[in-house]
């Protein structure tokens, strides 16, 4: 909803160093509300997730002198968003004031006479050292810190930087991987010793962190021979050597493993978040989407004489979301489940159910329709009414086998997964170039169309070095009957189980 032309504010937001998780609460809030958010290169794509449907988004990154759009570009866009009276996130790599032209940005907005807030952000200067095991303060080796700019304004006459304050206590450099020779050779002159310890941390809280250690005399031959490019921070000073005993991010399990994530957007985030804490670098390329059929006129109706049923079944989170979006829409609440049974099968989707404040009255050990068949053997099946809200090409077995017991199933489709291509370039792109460890399958469908947006004779060739992780024995079938071996499938078949057999597999 646009906000009145009189309301219009921008939001200079740091986003953090990188990981996502690092975002400030208010920061979060922001994108959250925002009509629009315009981003940099070094803010999380993964911050999108958090914002409005409808919200605009506009990348303005800026890269190696590759610039999608100008600094004074980024200006009037700013002026415009807030002048039009909208919501702006502007959201900024690390802190907006540290080395971020935030406050060039908010000098323009206003002298424009734009609103504007300011949002502080976890700076890359303290994030990236920390995830590096690099305090930059401690008691026994540094009572001083000093943030330095790396790449100065190539406008200036004469360089600013106070080399001789800067022989004591340590140092942060931002964006001087290409002047690293020169930094060195400064501090050097300026009576730094060539034995002082040094780090390059380079996409610093990422997935992709690679940190190099040396010192003064060695720093530029020890990153040329790592391949260390920009984005990244140097760090000089003693407590550069307390790296070798308080690293902690780079010894994750899964640190260095590129993972794609076939499952739709929205329902992506658990199993992202729980290889992300295990130290994989996530891509996020769904291969479906979740979309609620046109008419549902038909569980509208069934609701209507939910009283003549004696079991509602629940196959999946999305069943259980579509049946009370439905319910609710027709000013009904989980009151009408008075006296119907509940069946799901999963625990994601006995959560989801119990989020609505019902508790399922059989939950089967395993996670498949046979299972619950095998779970209602116990019941009495013969005569009674079941309601079966579902997806569409759903498999057959569970009604057709309750059908077989004696059960009357009323099956409802109320949701479809649909083919999503918008990314499929972006997998291939990555396979091509060799740049995906493993491709995780969470359903069948996800399978049939990650292989469907393959280009046509390559699917063999893609993946011939890509390890495939499956969440149980039906995607696996789905997948070896499209060509694609298995490498590793989940003994439980959820998500914490399918993360399991991963960490399992890279283990062993």
């Amino acid at each position: 909803m646009k906000n009145n032309k009189n309301t219009g504010k921008i939001y200079l937001i740091g986003a953090g160093p990188g990981d996502p998780g690092l975002i400030t609460v208010k920061g979060l809030q922001c994108i959250q509300e925002a009509d629009v958010i315009v981003y940099d290169y070094l803010a999380s794509p993964r911050l999108m997730r958090h914002a409005r449907k409808d919200a605009e988004k506009i990348y303005v990154g800026k890269m190696g002198g590759n610039h999608t759009l100008s600094q004074d570009g980024i200006n009037n866009l700013l002026v415009e968003k807030g002048k039009s009276g909208l919501k702006v996130a502007r959201l900024k790599g690390g802190d907006p004031f540290v080395f971020g032209r935030g406050g060039e940005e908010a000098q323009v907005l206003k002298k424009a006479g734009v609103a504007f807030e300011i949002v502080p952000g976890v700076t890359s200067a303290v994030a990236a050292p920390a995830y590096a095991g690099i305090p930059i303060t401690h008691r026994d080796h540094t009572t001083s810190v000093t943030f330095v700019t790396g790449h100065e304004d190539p406008t200036k006459a004469q360089s600013t930087i106070n080399w001789n304050s800067l022989v004591t206590g340590t140092v942060v450099f931002f964006m001087g991987v290409k002047n690293l020779a020169m930094i060195v050779e400064n501090l050097v002159r300026a009576g730094r010793s060539p034995e002082t310890p040094a780090a390059l941390i380079r996409w610093g809280t990422t997935a992709k962190q690679k940190t190099v250690t040396g010192i003064l005399s060695n720093i530029k031959e020890v990153a040329d021979k790592a391949g260390i490019t920009a984005p990244a921070l140097i760090v000089v000073g003693e407590v550069v050597t307390l790296r070798e005993e308080l690293a902690w991010f780079e010894t994750a399990p899964l640190f260095g493993k590129r993972i794609a994530v076939t499952r739709s957007r929205e329902q992506a985030s658990a199993l992202v978040e729980k290889l992300s804490e295990l130290g994989a670098d996530c891509v996020e390329c769904p291969t479906i989407k979740i979309e609620p059929v046109k008419d549902n006129s038909r569980l509208q109706n069934a609701i209507k004489n939910l009283k003549s049923f004696e079991w509602l079944i629940f196959t999946s989170v999305n069943g259980v979301a579509c049946f009370f979006d439905t319910l609710f829409d027709m000013g009904l609440d989980s009151r009408t489940l008075g006296g119907v049974k509940t069946a799901v099968i999963g625990p994601a989707t006995l959560e989801r159910l119990l989020s609505f404040g019902i508790r399922a009255d059989v939950i089967p050990e395993s996670y498949v329709a046979e299972s619950v068949i095998e779970a209602f053997k116990s019941e009495e099946v013969k005569g009674k009414k079941f309601l079966l809200p579902r997806a569409k090409d759903a498999r057959s077995v569970l009604p057709v086998q309750l059908a077989e017991m004696g059960g009357i199933v009323d099956e409802i489709i109320t949701y479809e997964a649909v083919e999503d291509t918008e990314q499929s370039a972006e997998i291939t792109g990555l396979l091509e170039k060799g740049e995906i460890d493993m491709v995780t399958f969470t359903s069948s469908s996800t399978v049939s169309n990650f292989v469907k947006n393959i280009p046509e004779g390559r699917l063999a060739e893609l993946m011939k070095d890509v390890k495939v992780a499956s969440i149980g024995p039906i995607t696996s079938e789905t997948a070896k009957s499209l060509g694609l071996g298995i490498d590793i499938e989940a003994d439980v078949f959820t998500i914490p189980g399918l993360c399991d057999a991963i960490l399992k597999f890279y283990n062993e």
